[in-house]
C-alpha cells in the first residue's frame, strides 16, 4: 500500500470508531434516536446523554490523543531518543501535580478552568527542567537509558507527593485524583474541549512549521550544525512546544501514559519519516488508540469503568520492555 493512502484510512477507521463510541456504552443508542435527537426531538435524558456528555468526551479524547502522540514524537526527535514520551519521564506527573493542587484546594470556576493548560505547563516544564539537569552527563550528554531512568525516578517522587497531598482531602476529591491518576477522561464537558483547542492547533500548527528543523535534527548534531542549524536553542524550543501540547492534554484527561511512545513508532513503522508527513499521520493514530482505549474501558463488564490510560498501559508497557531492552543492548 502506497503511504498516501494511508492517512485516508486512518481518518475513515477514526470516524467509524467515533460513531461506534456515539452509539455504544451503559445507556445504547440507535442512529434512529440520534436523528430524532438531531431533529430538536427525543427524550431529555437521551439528549443529554448525546450532547452533554457522550460527544465532548469523544471530541476531548481525539484531540487529546492527538496532543499526546505529537508531544512524544517531538521529544523522540528532538532528543534523538527512540524512548522519549512524557508519561514514561515523568512529565505527565508533573503536570498533573500542578493540576490536582488547583482542582483539590481552590475552588473552580469556568474562568479559572482556562487556566489548568497553564498550571499544567508550569509543571512539565519544572519537571523537565529536573529530569535533563539530574541525566546529563559531562562529555556524554544525556543517553537514553540514563533519561528514561531519571524520569522514572522523578515520577516516583511526584506520585509520592501526591499521595501525600492526598491525606489532606476529603473523600470525593481522593475518587477523583485516583481515576485522574489511572488516565480517567474526566473533563467531560465542552468547556475542557475549548480549553484544550486552541493549545493544539497554535502548538501542532507551529510544529508542523518546523518539520524541517526536526528532519534535520535526526541527522546529529553536528550535521545539523553544518546545515546552518541552532542545534541547543531549536532543541530548547522543540521540546517546550512538546511539553506544552503533552501538558494541556494531561490537564483535561489524566495522567495517559505510553501513547505518546506508541504512536510515532507504529507510524515509523508505517514507512513515514519526513516530519511533514509523520506528525500528522502521528496524530490520527494517536487519537484512535485513545478513543478505543476509552470506549472499551467504558464498554467494560460491570457498574465501573476501566480507564482509558489502564486500556493503553496494557498495550504500552510491554511494547516499552521490549524497546528498553533493545536499547540496552546497543
Amino acid at each position: 500500500m502506497k503511504k498516501r493512502g494511508i492517512l485516508p484510512i486512518l481518518f475513515a477507521v477514526l470516524l467509524f470508531v467515533v460513531l461506534f463510541s456515539l452509539t455504544h456504552g451503559k445507556m445504547a443508542l440507535t442512529w434512529q434516536e440520534i436523528w430524532e435527537i438531531l431533529q430538536g426531538g427525543g427524550s431529555h435524558a437521551k439528549r443529554l446523554l448525546l450532547f452533554d456528555f457522550r460527544l465532548p468526551r469523544i471530541i476531548l479524547a481525539v484531540l487529546a490523543g492527538a496532543a499526546l502522540a505529537v508531544g512524544g514524537a517531538v521529544l523522540q526527535s528532538a532528543t534523538q531518543n527512540p524512548l522519549a514520551d512524557s508519561g514514561i519521564l515523568g512529565i505527565n506527573a508533573g503536570a498533573g501535580l500542578f493540576v490536582l493542587i488547583f482542582i483539590s484546594f481552590i475552588q473552580t470556576t469556568r474562568t479559572s478552568t482556562f487556566l489548568l493548560p497553564l498550571l499544567a505547563l508550569a509543571g512539565a516544564l519544572l519537571t523537565t527542567a529536573a529530569i535533563f539537569a539530574v541525566a546529563y552527563k559531562r562529555r556524554v550528554g544525556i543517553t537514553p537509558v540514563r533519561l528514561v531512568l531519571t524520569g522514572v525516578v522523578v515520577s516516583t517522587g511526584i506520585s509520592a507527593l501526591t499521595l501525600l497531598l492526598t491525606t489532606r482531602i476529603d473523600s470525593e476529591t481522593y475518587r477523583f485524583v485516583t481515576l485522574w491518576q489511572a488516565g480517567s477522561i474526566w473533563g467531560t464537558n465542552w468547556l475542557f474541549v475549548w480549553t484544550l483547542l486552541p493549545w493544539l492547533i497554535v502548538l501542532i500548527g507551529w510544529l508542523l512549521f518546523k518539520h524541517r528543523e526536526l528532519d534535520i535534527l535526526q541527522f546529529g548534531d553536528e550535521t545539523a550544525t553544518s546545515l546552518g542549524i541552532n542545534v541547543q536553542t531549536e532543541r530548547i524550543k522543540l521540546i517546550i512546544a512538546a511539553v506544552a501540547l503533552t501538558g494541556a492534554a494531561v490537564s483535561v484527561t489524566g495522567g495517559i501514559g505510553f501513547l505518546g511512545l506508541i504512536a510515532p513508532h507504529i507510524t515509523r513503522g508505517l514507512g513515514f519519516k519526513k516530519h511533514w508527513q509523520l506528525l500528522p499521520v502521528t496524530a490520527v493514530i494517536g487519537s484512535l488508540l485513545l478513543l478505543i482505549g476509552d470506549t472499551l474501558g467504558r464498554l467494560s463488564p460491570g457498574s465501573g469503568e476501566i480507564p482509558a490510560g489502564t486500556v493503553v498501559a496494557i498495550v504500552g508497557a510491554p511494547y516499552f520492555l521490549y524497546l528498553l531492552l533493545k536499547s540496552m543492548r546497543n
